[in-house]
C-alpha cells in the first residue's frame, strides 16, 4: 500500500499524495513534522493507543445545536442533518484526497463526519473558524488512569498542555502519540494540527484506511472503528451516524459561534444519531368545478333563400403530416478538460533557499472557461537535491482561483546540487490532467570561516597547530570537503599568487614526503568531517625563518578560498 501519507508528501511520502492531496490534501496540502507513516504501514489495532477509553470533547449543547436540522431546499432534503460549513468541507476534502491517493480504500466523508459528530460535534461550540482552527482549544479528559485509560505524556505537553499525562485532542480526539504517526497538512499551510479541522480529518482519513483497508467491506470498516475506539457502542454509533447523513442528507450551516458550554459529566453514554425525517406528502385537493350558468336563448334565424344552382364540389387537399415539436436539450455541464503551465516550465533555486516565484498552472473547462475552486496537487518526485520540501512536505494540495490559477507557494530547495520534477495534477469526475515542472537545485555557496579571532603568531623555531576551519552551505556543514593550504603573496596586480616553492626555505612550510623531510608551501588537509570541520595541517618555522607577515590560503576547487594572516615573530634573545 502507498499510504496517503506517503503519496501525498511522497506520491505525503510514496497520508496529503498525487492523488491525496487532490482532495484537501489542503485543499491549498499536505504537516508541522511529516507523517512518520510510510508505505506498506500495517493498519492499527483496536489495542493502539488511539483505541483506548479516552473519552472525548462533546460539550453540552443544546440539541438546535448539537443536532440542527435544516429546512429543504434544492440540494437537501426536508429534515437533513446540519454539519458546520468548514466542518463539512474538511470532510469532503479529505475524502477526496485520500480517493485520490488511495482509491483502493473507498473511503467516505460521513464516516469522517459519524467520527467527528461523537468527538467533538464537529467542533461546536469551541468556535470553528473558516480556515479549519478553532477560538478555544479541544482537549479530552485527562488520561490519568481516573474515569478513563491511563497515557502518560508522549508529546512534553506539545498539544495538549499536559506534560505528565496525555489528553486527547483536536476535533478528531488524536493521542497526541497517534498524531505524531499519522499527523498530516489537510489545508496547504504546512503545518500538521491536530486542533485544526482539515488537518485532523485528513489525518484520520490516513489513519482509518491503513493497511490496504477497503472500507465498503463492512469487516474492513469495522475493524477501522474499533482501532479508532476500542468500545462496540463506539462503532455502533459512528454507524449511526454516517448513515443518517448518507440516508438523510446533509445541509451546510453556518460555524457556531463559540459559547461557554459546561462538559458533561461522565456517563460512558454516547449520543443517539437521528433516523433521517421523511418529508409529509400531503395529498393535492381537486377544486371542485362551479356550475355553469344558463345559456341565454337565441333568437332563431330566418330562412335563406335557396341558391339558384349548387354549387360545385371543390377538390379536397392532402392533408398536411403535423412536425413533432422538438424538445430543448439541455447542454451538458462543462467538465475539466485541460491543464496548463503559466510561465516557463524551469524552475531554478539556489540549494537551500526558497523558490523566488511560486509554480503556476491553469485549469481549464471543456467550454474553454477557467476551472474555478478546481483541486489541484503538486508532488515532488524524482528528488536528488536532498528534499526539496513545501514546508516539511513534498507535497501540497492548492484550489485554483476565479481564473482557473493554482499557485504553489512555500517550495523550498533541498540542500544539494540537483534536479527534481513537480508535478501538478487535477483530477476530473472522469480523467486526470498532469503537466511537469521541471526542477533545478544549483549549489549553494561554500562559506569558510576559521574558528576564533585571535591572532595568528608563532614564534621562530616553533610550529602553529590547531586551526580550526568550517565550511557551510546554506547554513549547514559540508561533509567532505576536499581543500588545499597553501602560502601565498600579491602580485603586481594585486591578487594572490602561490608562493614559490624555494619560499619554504625562508619563510614558513608544512612537512611532506617520507619521514617529512621535504618542506612544502602548499598541501591538501583532510577532508571536512560531518561536522564541516577542517583542521590545518601543523605550519613549521626553522631557525632560518624570517619573522614578518605571512599568508595562508585555504581554497576549494570551486574557487572559493579564505586566506588567513600568521605572524612570524623573532625568538626572544636569550638572556645573560
Amino acid at each position: 500500500m502507498k499510504p496517503l501519507h506517503r503519496h501525498l508528501v511522497n506520491t505525503s511520502r510514496k497520508v496529503l499524495c498525487t492523488a491525496a492531496l487532490a482532495a484537501s490534501l489542503t485543499t491549498a496540502a499536505v504537516a508541522t513534522t511529516p507523517s512518520t507513516a510510510d508505505a506498506g504501514e500495517s493498519e492499527p489495532s483496536p489495542d493502539s493507543p488511539q483505541a483506548t477509553d479516552r473519552g472525548d470533547a462533546r460539550l453540552d449543547l443544546p440539541a438546535p445545536v448539537a443536532d440542527p436540522q435544516v429546512p429543504p431546499t434544492t440540494t437537501a432534503p426536508g429534515g437533513a442533518s446540519g454539519i458546520p460549513g468548514t466542518a463539512l468541507d474538511a470532510y469532503k476534502r479529505a475524502e477526496l484526497s485520500v480517493a485520490a491517493a488511495l482509491p483502493g480504500c473507498k473511503l467516505p466523508w460521513q464516516l469522517l463526519a459519524g467520527i467527528g459528530r461523537v468527538e467533538s460535534v464537529h467542533a461546536s461550540g469551541y468556535g470553528l473558524k473558516p480556515d479549519g482552527s478553532t477560538d478555544k482549544p479541544i482537549r479530552g479528559p485527562r488520561l490519568d488512569g481516573n474515569g478513563f485509560a491511563e497515557v502518560r505524556d508522549t508529546d512534553q505537553g506539545e498539544w495538549d498542555a499536559d506534560t505528565s499525562y496525555d489528553r486527547a485532542v483536536g476535533p478528531m480526539q488524536f493521542i497526541p502519540s497517534t498524531w505524531k504517526k499519522w499527523g498530516a497538512d489537510g489545508n496547504g499551510d504546512t503545518k500538521r494540527d491536530p486542533n485544526n479541522i482539515y488537518d485532523a480529518a485528513l489525518g484520520a482519513g490516513l489513519y482509518l484506511c491503513a493497511g490496504d483497508r477497503d472500507l465498503s467491506d463492512p469487516a474492513a470498516l469495522d475493524r477501522a472503528i474499533l482501532s479508532y475506539n476500542n468500545s462496540r457502542e463506539y462503532v455502533n454509533t459512528v454507524l449511526g451516524y454516517m448513515k443518517q447523513y448518507k440516508d438523510g442528507g446533509v445541509s451546510e450551516i453556518p460555524n457556531p459561534p463559540v459559547g461557554n458550554y459546561p462538559t458533561p459529566p461522565v456517563t460512558g453514554t454516547l449520543p443517539t444519531p437521528t433516523p433521517p425525517r421523511q418529508p409529509v406528502t400531503r395529498p393535492t385537493p381537486n377544486p371542485t368545478p362551479a356550475p355553469s350558468k344558463p345559456a341565454t336563448p337565441t333568437t332563431p334565424t330566418k330562412p335563406t333563400t335557396p341558391p339558384a344552382e349548387p354549387s360545385k364540389p371543390t377538390t379536397p387537399t392532402t392533408p398536411t403530416t403535423p412536425t413533432t415539436p422538438t424538445t430543448p436539450t439541455t447542454p451538458p455541464a462543462a467538465t475539466l478538460a485541460k491543464v496548463e503551465l503559466v510561465g516557463a516550465s524551469g524552475i531554478t533555486a539556489e540549494a537551500g533557499s526558497a523558490f523566488t516565484a511560486a509554480p503556476k498552472v491553469k485549469a481549464l473547462l471543456s467550454d474553454g472557461k477557467p476551472a474555478k475552486n478546481q483541486v489541484v496537487v503538486f508532488v515532488v518526485g524524482d528528488d536528488t537535491t536532498g528534499a526539496t520540501r513545501f514546508g516539511t512536505s513534498d507535497s501540497l494540495v492548492v484550489r485554483t482561483d476565479d481564473q482557473g490559477i493554482a499557485a504553489a507557494p512555500g517550495l523550498k530547495a533541498g540542500l544539494k546540487a540537483g534536479t527534481f520534477t513537480l508535478r501538478a495534477t487535477a483530477y476530473g469526475s472522469v480523467n486526470e490532467y498532469t503537466v511537469t515542472f521541471k526542477g533545478t537545485v544549483t549549489a549553494a555557496p561554500v562559506v569558510l570561516a576559521r574558528k576564533g579571532t585571535e591572532q595568528l603568531d608563532v614564534v621562530v623555531g616553533k610550529s602553529l597547530t590547531g586551526v580550526e576551519l568550517f565550511a557551510t552551505a546554506a547554513g549547514q556543514p559540508v561533509t567532505g570537503l576536499k581543500t588545499t593550504a597553501g602560502l601565498v603573496e600579491k602580485d603586481e596586480a594585486g591578487k594572490w599568487q602561490p608562493v614559490k616553492p624555494e619560499a619554504a626555505a625562508k619563510g614558513p612550510y608544512f612537512k611532506g614526503g617520507k619521514d617529512g623531510a621535504e618542506k612544502l608551501t602548499v598541501i591538501e588537509p583532510a577532508a571536512t568531517g560531518a561536522d564541516g570541520k577542517l583542521v590545518l595541517p601543523e605550519l613549521f618555522t626553522a631557525p632560518e625563518t624570517l619573522p614578518g607577515t605571512y599568508h595562508l590560503r585555504i581554497l576549494t576547487a570551486e574557487g572559493v578560498a579564505l586566506v588567513l594572516e600568521v605572524k612570524v615573530t623573532a625568538a626572544p634573545a636569550p638572556q645573560a
